[in-house]
């Protein structure tokens, strides 16, 4: 317990911040997203290095449907509504990521998605997906299988 000494009293103090991550946490999250499965310790170490962590309040706006988007986000703590066309179709929860469609083409968002509780996500761009795939042809094809399986689970066929 912080007990006042009378020293500075009537200061105000910046709320605590929570710790920051290590770049070993963030590895880990990003070896939970199916995108990025088989990738190397080697790839997942510098995606890790090169990503942030970013906090929403519930109710804010993540990524907003038909705007440009060059990032990807992996939710580590909280709960989204995603929404397209202003209806719920879906939502996100811990362990699980949207946005790459946009990371990896650079194109419009094809959903909304707002934090229905507090939230914390990590956070990768495009530049370093492009970065790591122009130069990384095994990166390229595991992020490639990756996105097949997600539009297999998406569109609910094989074909």
């Amino acid at each position: 317990m912080l007990h006042d000494t009378g020293k500075g009293a009537g200061v105000k103090r910046a709320p605590e911040q929570p710790a920051k991550r290590t770049r070993r946490q963030n590895e880990v999250a990003l070896s939970g997203v199916p995108l990025f499965a088989g990738i190397s310790r080697k790839h997942l170490r510098r995606l890790a290095a090169e990503s942030d962590e970013q906090s929403f309040a519930p109710g804010q706006i993540v990524v907003e449907e038909g705007m440009p988007g060059e990032t990807l986000y992996v939710v580590l703590q909280g709960q989204a509504k995603v929404m397209r066309k202003r209806r719920k179709v879906g939502e996100v929860l811990p362990g699980d990521f949207f946005g790459e469609l946009s990371a990896i083409d650079g194109g419009v968002r094809t959903a909304s998605v707002v934090a229905v509780t507090p939230m914390r996500l990590l956070r990768l761009f495009r530049h370093t997906l492009v970065d790591m795939m122009t130069a990384e042809p095994d990166f390229l094809l595991k992020v490639f299988d990756g996105m097949v399986a997600r539009l297999r689970q998406i569109s609910g066929s094989g074909l």
